[in-house]
């Protein structure tokens, strides 16, 4: 009798992830660049509201994780948002999600790539972010096991960075009284500064999209995915209430390097280069979970033949979908090459939100047999969802919609072209 594990078909990707393995590929998507960039700008947009906005980016981000830990349980396959929205609301809305998830994740791990070579060498930002894809492009290639523990070892660093800037700032120049908790830039501020903040908490996808990844998903997924969420919430919490504590909100809003500032700010500038490196390491996590996902959702859309059908082969000894791998990791390099950081992200946060949108409403349809969520939660998961997206700066809602409409378009002549 054979002792040895299960292997995988032709068309099919292994199972040998579990809860920890898992809730770690979420921590390096959520815990990476995104903490080191987006407070700044969250703060140039609401003020002293900056917490009400990162409050608000987590409810949405909690609806969001419920909706699609239910989702996936019910559908375990790579592909995430794509095949729900295809199994419960039509063909349609589910290519118009996985659209949105490739292209905006795609211009995601661009900025990544370039908020790698910024802080590792600025005068060279683009050369390093193209090494940067290509070389986590090939971790990822020769198995998602061996990137899932390099996530680990990233994750790790990580977070010990960021606890020594927590530490630094609140036993060091913390002053409670240098900022109040207030909306005083408006709804509009407090929802833009939430949008912004959204883009660091949207890893948890990850999660779902490696839904033929892990082994026994209807229980490892619903666990992973809030796991996942609750400890980067925890994190960012304690992140952003120490750079208040040290800047306040007008220093926050100013400074282009925010947690390295606040370590000099704390009174402990030496702290700063390790700071830098940390932001580095971190946006190397995020950029290697992000490769993995948007190719497991190409895997999922080319298997449907929504794009080329070859990009659906998964390699015979690594059990990777090799093809979409380096597809989208040469989309990816050349993005990095000549895109800008800053246009990458709210371009990448509009095509994100329409994502979960989809991702909510499918939830929306579940039946208490099928493990439908409580009906509240895919209700404030859509409209916040919606919210925020159109609450961005007016060039990433222009540019979004205008790819969102084009995507539509395309699957509309796809199936013209098919009736002919």
């Amino acid at each position: 009798m054979s002792t040895s594990a299960p292997t995988a078909g032709p068309q099919e990707l292994r199972r040998h992830l579990g809860v920890f393995d898992a809730v770690v590929v979420g921590l390096g998507s959520m815990i990476g660049a995104g903490i080191f960039a987006a407070l700044a700008p969250a703060a140039a947009a609401a003020g002293s509201g900056l917490l009400i906005g990162l409050a608000l980016a987590g409810v949405v981000a909690y609806c969001n994780a419920t909706s699609s830990a239910r989702l996936a349980a019910r559908y375990p396959q790579s592909g995430g948002t794509y095949v729900y929205g295809r199994e419960r609301l039509g063909g349609f809305w589910g290519y118009l999600a996985g659209w949105g998830f490739v292209v905006g994740k795609t211009a995601s791990c661009a900025a990544m790539a370039l908020t790698v070579g910024s802080y590792v060498w600025p005068a060279q930002a683009h050369a390093v972010a193209v090494a940067a894809v290509v070389a986590l492009t090939a971790v990822n290639y020769v198995g998602v096991q061996k990137a899932a523990w390099l996530t680990r070892a990233i994750v790790a660093v990580v977070l010990a960075v960021l606890a020594a800037v927590v530490t630094a700032c609140l036993t060091g120049g913390a002053d409670t009284g240098r900022w109040a908790v207030g909306a005083d830039a408006g709804l509009h501020g407090v929802l833009q500064a939430a949008g912004l903040l959204f883009f660091a908490f949207a890893g948890y996808a990850r999660i779902a999209t490696l839904g033929e990844e892990v082994r026994d998903p209807r229980r490892t997924i619903p666990r992973a995915i809030p796991l996942a969420l609750g400890i980067t919430l925890v994190v960012y919490a304690a992140v952003a209430l120490a750079a208040l504590s040290v800047l306040g909100p007008e220093g926050l809003a100013h400074t282009g390097a925010p947690l390295a500032d606040a370590v000099r700010a704390a009174g402990v500038p030496g702290l700063a280069p390790v700071v830098r490196v940390g932001a580095a390491v971190a946006a190397l996590g995020s950029l290697l979970a992000l490769i993995l996902g948007v190719s497991r959702t190409t895997l999922a859309m080319a298997r449907d033949r929504h794009l080329p059908h070859r990009l659906a082969a998964v390699h015979p000894r690594f059990a990777v979908p090799h093809r979409a791998e380096v597809a989208v990791g040469a989309v990816v390099a050349a993005l990095a090459a000549v895109a800008d950081v800053r246009g990458a992200i709210g371009f990448s946060s509009f095509g994100v939100l329409a994502y979960y949108a989809v991702a909510n409403a499918s939830a929306w349809t579940l039946t208490p047999a099928e493990g439908r969520p409580p009906r509240i939660v895919p209700i404030v998961g859509t409209v916040g969802c919606l919210a925020l997206a159109f609450a961005l700066p007016a060039a990433s809602v222009l540019w979004g919609a205008v790819v969102i409409a084009l995507g539509a378009a395309a699957y509309g002549l796809r199936k013209a072209l098919a009736r002919a």
